[in-house]
């Protein structure tokens, strides 16, 4: 029972039915009230998704925040990863309903309701909760932000309005209470209100608060890249107050509380004064399996809707990611792969504008350009540390905080997850999968098509590459080099390098670049191998690239250099030997460069 076997080439998941909506295979279950499968897709609230749609069972966090025995948990995870619903998901298992009774018929069949014979049942609907969404509180200035957070406080007082005619408040506090509830409390009063409402909560219900804040970070990065210096300060100020007050000084008030965030800001002043907040990041074994999904839960969803047979192509594209000690999935990609009838596409990435990514690719030297397409390269990896207690000022300081958001950001992701707080020791950090790994090249494609003048003018250089057209490629190559001061200084063999690599994205009909792999008897600079594709008909030519500098040369010297490294090319024999399936025939480049002047010559074979 619950096994997975393989037979031939697709695997297969025996899933049992229990009754009731739900359905468990080996090392996971699946709720499906309606027996629809329908699918989730941007319902990020639990009581509706579990009570129409298909979800995997991730109930087991209630355990694990339960048994953790701490006062406060930050769990830091990717967007789409689940984090809303898992917020959501307790809000409706902890919460004493304001109005009518408990129905526990959602969390029947559950693990959580399972789990220790049944133990965790007595925490249902047993806490007032504070439930607190800061997603939307973003906006371009401080005063946008602060009247987003306002209507986020007030609409939670609001949902907690009975407390006005409760016996057990006094006249003076619920004049406060209606001073948010109007908007005419001051910011202090704002920023105290988590802390006054928990202790009017305890008050009334006679037990302590749950309080659970999803995406709390989502105001700081906002005020940290607004433009016009941003409003970073405020918005920290704020917050601290804001989160402090109930995290430190809630006492008995406070049963417990979880947050939930992309980033991980600890060093922040939002939580110095905090010696009891546990946060788990990727990088911890702490519920490392109840954000994203497991193998396992992949391949109970596909064979519950019927497409298991896709389950190679879903691995390819939305696996690759280690928390803890745990391989996950995307849950978000995987939910929208099996939507549009498992046509692998990027779906994560149209979730937003990849800013981090975007962000990298435009302001990237040289030696950072060399990284981020060394990563695109099979096997590649970027050797630096994670310190995921990210201080925003520093990213402008600190090289290496990049990589730790691009981690943090699910841009990236370590097999080295050992020893999570040290900050110190290199891990070797990876592309996850085939979608992000798109959303890396389309970000540099976009960057370079800015570079040569725009689409028409990098496919005009491609056709000259592939049909050995010195005259053309050397007048694009010059044009390219008088505007790609910004870009690359163009001082060095490298910074040619690494404009000719970005400029070799995207060309139709072939894979990315790759750079300096031994070929033959070396390591030609770069190669662009043809691969089949439904963009582009017929065979193409294998193109193998050789690059020279020569510092203050004259014209007469850089065409001598070029024919060099032409010669380079057959000397070493870097494309002798069998042809890729897809080639059709060899075209050779020799390119010799000083400053922004260029020479090119070239040859088929």
């Amino acid at each position: 029972m619950g096994n997975q076997k393989k037979c031939g080439a697709v695997m297969t998941v025996e899933l049992r039915e229990h009754g009731d909506g739900i359905w468990t295979a080996s090392g996971a279950r699946i709720i499906d009230r309606t027996g629809r499968k329908r699918l989730p897709i941007g319902d990020d609230g639990f009581s509706r998704a579990a009570a129409a749609s298909v979800l995997v069972d991730k109930t087991a966090l209630i355990a694990d925040v339960l048994d953790s025995g701490y006062t406060a948990t930050l769990f830091c995870r990717p967007r789409r990863f689940g984090k809303t619903l898992n917020m959501t998901m307790m809000k409706a298992f902890f919460e004493v309903p304001p109005s009518g009774a408990a129905d526990p018929s959602l969390f029947e069949g559950t693990e959580i309701w399972e789990l220790g014979d049944g133990s965790y049942r007595e925490h249902f609907a047993a806490y007032p909760v504070i439930y607190l969404s800061m997603r939307t509180a973003k906006g371009n200035t401080w005063e946008q932000t602060y009247g987003a957070l306002k209507d986020m406080l007030t609409a939670e007082f609001a949902r907690h309005s009975y407390l006005l005619d409760s016996e057990n408040i006094g006249p003076h506090d619920k004049g406060a209470v209606r001073g948010i509830l109007s908007g005419s409390a001051s910011e202090s009063d704002f920023a105290g209100s988590v802390l006054s409402l928990a202790r009017l909560l305890r008050a009334h219900h006679g037990q302590p608060v749950v309080l659970l804040i999803d995406e709390y970070d989502a105001p700081v990065m906002a005020g940290y890249s607004a433009s016009d210096g941003g409003y970073y300060s405020e918005v920290v100020a704020f917050l601290k107050r804001l989160l402090t007050g109930p995290l430190k000084d809630g006492g008995e008030v406070l049963a417990f509380a979880c947050l939930t965030g992309v980033q991980r800001i600890s060093k922040e002043s939002i939580f110095s004064d905090l010696n009891n907040l546990k946060v788990s990041t990727s990088l911890t074994t702490i519920s490392d399996e109840r954000f994203g999904f497991t193998e396992e839960e992949v391949a109970a969803l596909l064979s519950y809707v019927g497409q298991i047979a896709h389950m190679d192509t879903a691995k390819k594209w939305y696996d690759g990611y280690r928390f803890g000690d745990r391989d996950v999935y995307n849950p978000w990609s995987v939910l929208n792969f099996i939507d549009q009838d498992c046509v692998a596409d990027v779906y994560w990435g149209n979730t937003s504008g990849n800013v981090v990514i975007g962000d990298l690719v435009k302001s990237s030297d040289e030696s950072t350009a060399e990284e981020v397409y060394g990563l695109l390269e099979p096997g590649g990896v970027v050797w630096a540390p994670l310190d995921l207690g990210i201080v925003f000022p520093e990213m402008g300081l600190k090289g290496d905080a990049l990589w730790s958001m691009l981690y943090l950001s699910g841009y990236l992701t370590t097999d080295q997850t050992a020893l999570p707080n040290d900050t110190l020791s290199l891990r070797p950090l990876r592309i996850p999968n085939l979608e992000v790994a798109r959303l890396y090249r389309a970000e540099i494609v976009e960057r370079f098509l800015g570079v040569a003048g725009g689409r028409t003018r990098l496919m005009l250089l491609h056709e000259a590459l592939m049909e050995g057209n010195a005259p053309v490629v050397g007048d694009e190559l010059a044009r390219i080099a008088e505007s790609a001061a910004s870009v690359f200084d163009l001082t060095s063999e490298n910074s040619w390098h690494m404009l000719l690599l970005g400029l070799l994205f995207n060309m139709r009909g072939y894979a990315d670049p790759i750079s300096n792999r031994e070929y033959g008897l070396g390591r030609p600079d770069i190669r662009v191998e043809p691969v089949e594709s439904p963009f582009a008909q017929g065979k193409r030519p294998l193109i193998t690239i050789e690059l020279k500098y020569g510092r203050d040369a004259d014209p007469s010297a850089l065409e001598c250099l070029a024919a060099d490294a032409l010669q380079q090319i057959s000397d070493r024999r870097y494309d002798e030997g069998s042809l890729p399936d897809q080639a059709s025939s060899r075209v050779r480049w020799g390119i010799a460069c000083s400053g922004k002047r260029v020479a090119v010559v070239s040859e088929s074979a």
